[in-house]
């Protein structure tokens, strides 16, 4: 609790509604769970949230509206949910905002040259500026956004200041959409083949899951950079670890497929992948904007107004 509601954001929502703060439910068929869902009007939910199945919002028969101070619903928001007509709300836009803050560093670090110029400087100890090497830099490197999703959306405005030719994949996405956002559409096989840089940000769905499939991500050109802050299962791990273990591509991976990663896997070693901890989305203090979001939905809600970040069920289909 303490980790997302600041102090200051716990006292504003306990003078906004009637909340018992200490009363946190790690499962909905407790006797004290049970009796206080029978006034419960809001849910405010976080991570590890139980299923909200038919036979707990029989419990709850007042409740109307579920604030989700995390990313997805999809693990507890169930179909007994939408039945019922609840609205629901979730902090994933606020999620967001750190993964594609560490999706845009890496894509100008990945843009310089960064990552494999440190390898070959600490192996070589030879000063070799990079001015010298060809294709280093981030003018008018091209970079490739794989969806528009949340993330996706907002790591195209944060590259919009920069010197980059963009482009972007998405099913669901129009030229005129694309151009909205700053990038130019391309289907997915012509980015890869195109973009010297690519950042994934597609929603782990059935349709997604090993999309960047070995034929795949051996359409990227020689010297490419992946970057993955989405999901593991979205790339094939093992033709991902055979590409950069050849050299001819490398890659930086906030996520990975399994995860964690088995303490023998190559992926530890190879000097062509920078490998983090999934570390990309809310941290230590980042988590607090997920309880700043929840804060603000209540006041919407409180206030007779619709949610800022309202989920729907027909986007989960194509949403995390």
């Amino acid at each position: 609790m303490a980790e997302v509601f600041t102090p200051s954001v716990l006292n504003q929502i306990c003078q906004l509604t009637e909340v018992d703060p200490e009363l946190v439910a790690e499962r909905f068929d407790t006797p004290s769970i049970r009796h206080a869902l029978a006034d419960t009007e809001v849910l405010i939910t976080g991570w590890g949230c139980p299923p909200l199945d038919a036979v707990t919002l029989a419990a709850a028969p007042r409740l109307r509206a579920v604030v989700h101070a995390a990313g997805s619903v999809k693990s507890h928001v169930t179909q007994a949910c939408w039945d019922r007509g609840l609205l629901v709300s979730s902090a994933a836009a606020a999620n967001a905002i750190p993964v594609a803050e560490y999706a845009l560093a890496a894509i100008l670090f990945a843009g310089k040259g960064v990552f494999t110029l440190r390898e070959r400087y600490r192996d070589d100890r030879v000063f070799t500026p990079a001015a010298m090497v060809p294709g280093v830099g981030n003018f008018g490197q091209r970079v490739g956004i794989i969806g528009a999703s949340r993330t996706g959306r907002r790591v195209l405005e944060l590259l919009r200041p920069f010197d980059l030719d963009v482009h972007v994949a998405d099913p669901y996405l129009t030229a005129a959409d694309a151009a909205g956002l700053g990038a130019k559409l391309l289907d997915l096989d012509d980015l890869l083949r195109r973009c010297a840089v690519v950042s994934l940000h597609a929603p782990s769905i059935p349709q997604t899951h090993g999309m960047l499939s070995a034929e795949r991500l051996a359409l990227l050109p020689d010297g490419a950079v992946l970057i993955n802050t989405a999901r593991g299962e979205l790339v094939d791990t093992a033709a991902l670890a055979a590409e950069v273990a050849g050299g001819r591509i490398s890659a930086v991976l906030d996520v990975t497929d399994p995860e964690p990663m088995p303490p023998a896997s190559p992926l530890f070693d190879l000097p062509g992948v920078f490998l983090t901890p999934h570390v990309s989305g809310s941290h230590g203090n980042e988590i607090h904007r997920l309880g700043q979001c929840a804060l603000d939905e209540l006041r919407r809600l409180v206030a007779g107004r619709p949610f800022a970040h309202p989920v729907h069920e027909h986007e989960l289909v194509r949403s995390a």
